[in-house]
């Protein structure tokens, strides 16, 4: 795909981009279609540059926007991650750098253990910037994975029941909070032509428990191969998942993602959200 249309963009967020990129041309829409985030590929004066704008209504841009100037820090300057090089906050539009190479998701290397090894390594960078105290998140986390249970899903009544009683019998203690990607997957790695894994993609990126940054890996690609778990704490260089928070945010991510995926109709991530739902109430009964 090459064109110079502005593919969904708003007006004001071409003429913003125009005026930094003259005479850009699109080269490919990454879009993801399900949020209203654009994201597109562009070429500049010779430059491969990527565009990210959104509406109003989209939380991941302004947590973007925190992650680029607060902590990517270490990997734009170790070269593993884009930086920024435009930001218009009103009309809410970037142009970051483009990381090439081969997205891991789907490719030969997903479940490469050195693969895996060096996504723990970068992930440690990243946390490893200082922590806070927060004696307020588990009580914030207990009223969000409440209120997608009040929304529209498809996990079975009775399942739904007893994860509402799990959930408001929560301990809720204080928790070290760091800063995390929110989506640490390989869908959000790249790998350049060297065999160098790169981050991409921060919408989610916020001041979590470092373990959170686990749970998308476990649901999915450390289930196919144990070895990928055991290469990605060996890179991180700890393992951060203390068993009871461990199986809080598990049992979190799980109605969230069922709920969540139900309602913008994504099935094949509604049926892990339902299997991780299931998953995640037998680690408690276990408990």
């Amino acid at each position: 795909m090459t064109t110079t249309a502005p593919v969904g963009l708003a007006d004001e967020q071409r003429a913003v981009l125009e005026a930094w990129l003259p005479g850009f041309r699109i080269e490919r829409d990454h879009s993801w279609g399900l949020t209203s985030t654009v994201v597109l590929e562009v070429e500049h004066d010779g430059r491969r540059l990527v565009v990210k704008a959104a509406d109003p209504r989209d939380g991941h841009f302004p947590r973007g926007v925190r992650a680029h100037r607060s902590w990517l820090g270490p990997w734009v300057e170790a070269g593993r991650a884009p930086r920024l090089l435009h930001l218009d906050e009103d009309t809410r539009i970037l142009v970051t750098e483009f990381v090439p190479g081969d997205l891991v998701l789907g490719g030969p290397h997903e479940l490469d253990p050195d693969v895996h090894r060096q996504a723990g390594a970068l992930l440690a960078m990243m946390h490893g910037q200082g922590s806070v105290v927060d004696d307020t998140y588990c009580a914030r986390e207990q009223a969000t994975t409440l209120a997608w249970l009040d929304r529209p899903h498809r996990i079975a009544p009775e399942t739904a029941a007893r994860v509402r009683d799990v959930v408001e019998a929560w301990d809720l203690p204080p928790a070290v909070l760091v800063p995390t990607h929110g989506d640490w997957q390989p869908r959000n790695w790249v790998l350049d032509g060297g065999g160098a894994v790169h981050a991409i993609d921060f919408g989610r990126a916020d001041l979590r428990p470092a373990a959170t940054d686990f749970a998308r890996l476990a649901a999915q690609q450390f289930r196919a191969d144990p070895a990928l778990e055991q290469a990605f704490v060996s890179g991180y260089g700890v393992d951060p998942r203390e068993p009871a928070a461990w199986r809080r945010h598990l049992l979190r991510e799980a109605v969230s993602t069922a709920a969540w995926a139900h309602q913008v109709g994504d099935e094949p991530f509604e049926r892990q959200g339902l299997r991780m739902v299931d998953e995640a109430l037998a680690r408690v009964e276990v408990a």
